[in-house]
């Protein structure tokens, strides 16, 4: 992942993210856990943000470890029963033990823009699963990237204390499967009325299914299962977010 993503966007996060269902994501993650015989109860997340979805499979029974790059996102992630997270780097954390499920959603997986980022990613997963043990995560997805295009998009939310506008700029890059997400954030502050303006680029990296599976087998795993993210529809041009579950064979 770049350095400096999400540095200042942390701070509205949330705010930017609140109309996102996360308990319905959790319902999602929970039944295909269960589908693909995920017995246990102990999860690895990687890139857990500011902990919702990690509290949310805590108060459902699990007990779930989050790792974030970004240290303001641990700042604001709150512990809670079930639930711990840490600060560390996706591409190299050793824990020195073993989980029963790695998770990595909301994209985290694209953030990984470089072959050898995204193989880093799927080896320290391998390391910490048990043999069987699921890898689930979801994507941006080539086929409806590549059909659909990304467009300028602008997002408005109010909550008592500030009014944000997200202005989202894409740059595709066909030839490297990625998109770089240029952000400008202006936020106002509705008690003082100071506005704050900031900039930050998201380079997203788009994945086909014969790449994953290549990438999949050069780590030890398989992939058993890949679905649009919540609807369960089958991979297409239509589906730009892909849930991909893959196995660990060694």
């Amino acid at each position: 992942m770049t350095d400096g993503v999400f540095d200042a966007y942390s701070s509205y996060y949330d705010i930017l993210y609140r109309d996102k269902d996360y308990s319905a994501e959790i319902d999602y993650i929970a039944d295909l856990l269960r589908h693909y015989g995920v017995l246990g109860a102990n999860v690895l997340e990687f890139g857990s943000g500011t902990g919702k979805h990690g509290r949310l499979l805590a108060e459902r029974g699990y007990q779930v470890t989050g790792i974030e790059r970004s240290a303001e996102m641990v700042a604001r992630a709150k512990s809670a029963p079930g639930f711990v997270c840490q600060q560390g780097d996706i591409c190299t954390v050793q824990l020195e033990r073993t989980f029963d499920a790695v998770l990595s959603l909301f994209h985290v997986v694209s953030y990984q823009t470089t072959n050898g980022a995204v193989r880093d990613v799927l080896a320290r997963a391998a390391e910490h699963l048990r043999s069987g043990g699921l890898f689930v995560f979801d994507v941006w997805y080539s086929p409806a990237v590549q059909a659909q295009r990304p467009e300028v998009r602008v997002k408005r939310l109010m909550d008592g204390s500030y009014e944000i506008i997200r202005l989202a700029e894409p740059v595709s890059h066909p030839n490297e499967n990625r998109v770089d997400v240029n952000y400008t954030i202006f936020a106002r502050d509705l008690r003082s009325d100071a506005v704050k303006t900031f900039s930050e680029t998201h380079p997203m990296r788009h994945f086909s299914l014969p790449e994953l599976a290549l990438l999949a087998e050069n780590t030890g795993f398989e992939i058993v299962g890949s679905e649009e993210f919540l609807t369960g529809n089958a991979p297409s041009e239509k589906t730009w977010g892909v849930c991909f579950i893959l196995r660990k064979v060694v």
